[in-house]
């Protein structure tokens, strides 16, 4: 245990003293998987696909605030999928726009949650994504997970509906219009999904803000069981499709990966919590104090003794 205490004090030195190094990498790997992620599964235009365009992107990207990145990014899937459909890429344009005006009137710090929810999902992992930002942000931060669902679930109407929608010539454009916006509306296994992050976000949210001794601990794991309960929910009232093996590694991933998130940012020492209380012309306050576990990183230094004065001391 003091090892890995140790460890994340150590970690936390390096980030301070070499963030500005440290950000750059960050966001050229979120950059460089989430252009891999539209390549990969909607990669309709062959001049976006070459990897020198690719880590182009993801170079420039490095050096600019992840509102711009995501911008870049629903630049980038829009040009794939109007290699397909002018129309789906038009209605998708309208909704880019639609949810990022409702995200920057929300929430416009989470911008990276945009990027990395498409991530984590086309990871097989989505779960973590709820807990992590209950544990860490407010109930705000719904917003851009939930749009974050809605495009990953886009692009994997596109790749599997490619055919039909270059093939559908034969459509009068307005049946066009409304077949796709009805077959992305009616996706239950995508709102399933919105309901299940949006529920997990909220009750750890409320749960890790309750003064209770272990409450992230709680929480990581009230939230894991209250998706798993919304998705079973929606599969027996909407008939949706999740692989119940894919479905239980992946919750249990999320609450490994989670309970090493907290270890590294929110571990504190329970058996030292204090209570206080004092007040003033108006209140009284009643004030628990719960303080962090922090160890000092050891600073080895070797002093080298040189064997020639030994040598000379001796004669």
């Amino acid at each position: 245990m003091m090892a890995l205490l140790e460890f994340r004090e150590k970690l936390r030195q390096f980030y301070g003293r070499y963030d500005a190094v440290v950000m750059p990498f960050l966001k050229f790997g979120v950059s460089l998987a989430v252009f891999w992620l539209l390549n990969s599964n909607v990669g309709y235009m062959d001049k976006l696909k070459s990897p020198a365009v690719l880590f182009l992107l993801s170079a420039v990207c490095s050096f600019l605030p992840y509102g711009v990145i995501s911008f870049f990014a629903g630049i980038v899937l829009v040009a794939h999928i109007s290699s397909v459909s002018l129309e789906m890429a038009l209605i998708l344009a309208v909704l880019l726009v639609m949810m990022a005006v409702l995200y920057y009137g929300f929430q416009p710090g989470d911008s990276y949650l945009l990027l990395l929810t498409p991530i984590f999902f086309q990871m097989k992992i989505p779960y973590v994504i709820p807990i992590l930002v209950g544990l860490s942000g407010g109930l705000a931060s719904a917003v851009p997970v939930g749009c974050g669902v809605f495009i990953y679930y886009i692009i994997q109407y596109v790749k599997q509906n490619a055919g039909v929608l270059t093939n559908d010539a034969a459509l009068d454009i307005t049946q066009k219009y409304v077949q796709i916006i009805k077959s992305m509306v009616n996706n239950n296994l995508m709102l399933v999904m919105v309901a299940a992050c949006v529920t997990g976000i909220l009750v750890v949210y409320l749960i890790r803000t309750l003064s209770v001794d272990y409450a992230w601990h709680i929480a990581i794991v009230a939230g894991a069981l209250v998706q798993l309960i919304v998705i079973f929910v929606g599969d027996f009232l909407f008939d949706v499709s999740v692989p119940m093996v894919e479905l239980l590694v992946g919750v249990i991933a999320a609450m490994i990966i989670a309970a090493i998130y907290n270890f590294f940012i929110f571990a504190v020492d329970y058996s030292r919590t204090e209570y206080v209380q004092f007040e003033d012309d108006d209140y009284y306050y009643y004030v628990k104090a719960v303080p962090k576990i922090t160890v000092s990183a050891p600073d080895v230094k070797v002093q080298k003794i040189s064997s020639t004065r030994s040598r000379r001391r001796e004669f």
